[in-house]
């Protein structure tokens, strides 16, 4: 069962990890999928000619999620090539740890920007459609450490934490034309990432899960399908954690 039938989805940092999962099971529930990437040429050409294979249409774009003039130029050329954006999924992120006696005021700057600058930037440039069609779902990517924090990550536990705060007042304020607004926060997924980690770590976290494994992207993927989907149609303001029960 297609879930996602004639569906337009807007995914930013698809070119690798969870987004490309996303992206490629979004595509197998007939979704048509947008995505942007930043650098990777490449992996993002493979993933558009892989989408397009399963029938559906398909295309990246390499646009700066963290930059607001850029996101609304994007926004346009999307609109312009597909018609609509019915499900917008904030993905790009990234890390860069320390401790905060350590940490760098341009790296805190910087991943504030990317991980929650970005989720305002295409949130406000994806907005004035979904109100126009009075229809969207907007999945925002938070993260454990967002809910619970992290030693030598308060950067990136303040952005992802950020997202849930931003998601839950947009919830609020779209709720009444139709616009749901929701989080996933993932836990220990094992993607290429972590695939650079020794065993000896890996087996650590898994022995810390209580279903004793990692997540994949497809997990992931899955839960974002049921919020994109009518099958969440009564459910906003919301936080998912997909971690295998290490919040419980």
């Amino acid at each position: 069962m297609k879930l996602l039938e004639n569906k337009t989805l807007l995914i930013t940092g698809a070119s690798r990890g969870i987004g490309r999962g996303i992206a490629t099971v979004f595509a197998e529930h007939g979704a048509n999928v947008v995505f942007t990437f930043s650098s990777s040429l490449d992996a993002a050409n493979s993933l558009e000619k892989e989408l397009q294979s399963l029938g559906v249409q398909a295309k990246g774009y390499q646009s700066n999620a963290a930059d607001f003039d850029q996101t609304q130029e994007l926004v346009k050329k999307v609109l312009t090539d597909f018609s609509t954006i019915d499900v917008l999924i904030n993905n790009a992120g990234i890390t860069k740890d320390n401790l905060l006696m350590r940490i760098s005021e341009q790296d805190f700057d910087k991943v504030i920007e990317v991980n929650l600058k970005s989720v305002f930037n295409l949130t406000k440039a994806v907005q004035r459609t979904m109100l126009k069609q009075r229809y969207g779902s907007i999945i925002n990517m938070s993260s454990v450490v967002g809910v619970k924090g992290n030693a030598g990550q308060s950067n990136y536990a303040a952005s992802k934490s950020g997202i849930i705060g931003f998601s839950k007042s947009i919830a609020l304020e779209l709720g009444s034309r139709n616009i749901r607004c929701n989080v996933i926060a993932p836990g220990f997924i094992e993607t290429e990432m972590t695939s650079k980690l020794s065993e000896e770590v890996v087996a650590g976290w898994r022995s810390g899960i209580p279903l004793k494994r990692g997540g994949t992207p497809n997990d992931v993927a899955n839960a974002c399908v049921f919020l994109a989907s009518d099958l969440s149609s009564y459910i906003t303001g919301q936080v998912i954690n997909v971690d295998g029960g290490m919040l419980t």
